[in-house]
């Protein structure tokens, strides 16, 4: 059943008795062309694709959960492209560009409010540094602004200025930046690939793969076996544990990203932004809340829940940037299981296991990420070709030397 305002209309006369499921039950079928495993943003984007760019719709998306319980509904939900390196730019852009149209794409409300990220400076070498920043961006055609001063105290007014532990000093801003409803996203591109015949297939874990000549040629789930011609993993924190049972060992650590949310107070953070004197970033969502974050867990980890030491890391830099926060009540916090390539960059590619192609290593980008990731995955199922924007994430980039270290940290996945 399509959204419109007639719909609308029609389903308030008639009690709202109309409306229907977003996506079927799907029970798994014995084969299908394109098997995905993972049923959070990236799965189903790339099923969304596949079914309406390529007109590939004998498709299935496994979820060993239920749709938006792993990272998908684990993130702060913030949207930006403001890059630094020629290998992630085009991405993101990309990736922004289709959130500017995912509503329509996909007839569903997702939420994408472009309120602007402004990142902060505090010193003369960060300015120099967010400068360089701000002209790769330009030099690819993404807005990007930098602010003085008085330029960010007009922006943010509620800011210590002049007390501050580290001053504010300036800011990049990147104005099309902002937030999207993150359970929103996952629930509409299910209900997009749904209407388009993919079967969607939740409490379905798969415990390994099915193989013929050292080709993977299907998986074995918890509710039997299932062929595939190409099967596709988008696990994000378990992908480590997934690509093993293909007897394949990941360039990349699983750790844990802790997020947090105050309770909720009239409207005060209307963009997104981000400390520039520790790891530290912020917005307020529709219900009044505060959504922060900050650095993840530094030992690896599998579980979905983190540590005091980091939320007192968060907690100091929320303090250092807004001394008013301390006045406010913290509701929950939750963790997310983060991919963390040695690089800090994805992994959009085909594994040396042929039948097998592999969606990962996102990092803090997972969910910012998400069109562009569905639909650079989806070209790749389709034409087993490269899409151009991702052409930098290939597997093989840590073997070659070609690495895309955004952050500059090298191989250290906790601290990217």
């Amino acid at each position: 059943m399509g959204f419109s305002g007639f719909a609308l209309l029609k389903e308030a006369l008639n009690g709202q008795r109309g409306w229907t499921e977003h996506w079927r039950k799907a029970a798994p079928k014995p084969a299908y062309d394109v098997v995905i495993v993972g049923g959070g943003g990236h799965g189903l984007a790339t099923a969304h694709y596949l079914a309406s760019r390529y007109g590939i719709t004998n498709v299935a998306v496994l979820e060993k959960g239920w749709i938006g319980g792993g990272n998908a509904g684990r993130n702060t939900t913030i949207i930006r492209s403001n890059y630094l390196l020629d290998g992630n730019i085009p991405f993101y852009e990309l990736s922004m560009k289709l959130w500017e149209g995912l509503e329509q794409d996909i007839n569903f409300n997702a939420m994408v409010s472009q309120r602007s990220v402004l990142n902060l400076y505090h010193s003369d070498g960060q300015r120099d540094a967010y400068a360089r920043r701000g002209n790769a961006m330009a030099l690819h055609g993404v807005d990007a602004e930098m602010l003085d001063r008085e330029a960010v105290r007009a922006r943010v007014p509620y800011l210590d200025f002049d007390n501050a532990r580290f001053p504010v000093k300036g800011g990049l801003l990147h104005r099309r930046g902002g937030t999207a409803r993150h359970d929103g996203v996952v629930w509409g591109y299910a209900r997009a690939a749904d209407r388009r015949g993919v079967d969607i297939v939740e409490n379905c874990e798969v415990t390994g793969f099915l193989r013929e000549g050292g080709a993977v040629v299907g998986v074995e789930t918890t509710r039997g076996t299932i062929r595939a011609r190409t099967v596709g993993m988008a696990v994000a924190g378990s992908s480590s544990l997934l690509a093993a049972k293909a007897d394949l060992r990941l360039p990349m650590e699983s750790h844990v990203l802790q997020a947090f949310v105050s309770e909720g107070i009239k409207p005060l953070v209307d963009g997104v932004v981000t400390f520039g004197a520790g790891h530290f970033y912020i917005s307020q969502s529709d219900k009044g809340g505060l959504v922060f974050g900050g650095d993840l867990d530094p030992f690896p980890s599998y579980a979905q829940r983190g540590g005091l030491p980091v939320f007192e890391d968060v907690a100091e830099c929320a303090l250092a940037m807004m001394p008013m926060l301390s006045r406010l009540r913290i509701l929950r916090s939750w963790g997310g299981i983060m991919d963390m390539s040695l690089d800090g960059s994805p992994i959009i590619d085909h594994t040396p296991v042929e039948g097998l192609k592999i969606n990962s290593g996102w990092c803090y980008g997972g969910f910012k990420a998400t069109p562009a990731s569905g639909l650079c995955f989806a070209h790749l199922l389709a034409t087993g070709e490269l899409h151009s924007a991702a052409s930098a994430y290939r597997l093989d980039r840590f073997a070659r030397g070609a690495l895309i270290d955004e952050k500059g940290v090298g191989p250290t996945p906790n601290l990217h």
